[in-house]
């Protein structure tokens, strides 16, 4: 019996038009869809901060950030539908998720553990970052 021949391993020629035609850009390569992925992300930062406050304020603010996110409008572009159209997101997914998420955290009566953004802030330059918090001298 005789073995079969071995494996050439050699590499494939790929031409640059296939390469480049392949490459998808991602959100952090397009001002305009990291600016709707932060409207995004602030808008779920705020809808699990204050979904349990008491305070008027957070009540206020959640049932703004709810209405965004449970409304199906597409004809304005920073709507929750067109912001996940346009970053590729499943916004049924997204949406039924955080839900369920608002659904349980009110069932526990637990109070979410506050969001602490993981950027410093900008101070003044755009150039330079401070790590002071806003409000201190």
């Amino acid at each position: 019996m005789r073995s079969a021949a071995p494996l050439a391993l050699e590499p494939d020629a790929i031409l640059p038009g296939q390469l480049i035609g392949s490459c998808r850009l991602d959100a952090c390569a397009m001002p305009e869809k990291r600016l709707l992925l932060a409207v995004l992300e602030e808008a779920v930062i705020t809808f699990q901060r204050y979904t349990t406050s008491t305070r008027r304020r957070g009540q206020r603010l959640f049932r703004e950030a709810e209405a965004w996110i449970v409304s199906d409008d597409v004809r304005w572009a920073c709507s929750f539908q067109s912001v996940c159209d346009v970053l590729g997101f499943d916004s049924q997914y997204l949406r039924h998720g955080l839900l369920a998420w608002r659904d349980r955290q009110r069932r526990a009566h637990t109070t979410p553990a506050p969001y602490r953004h993981p950027f410093r802030r900008l101070g003044g330059s755009r150039t330079r970052a401070s790590g002071r918090p806003i409000g201190l001298g």
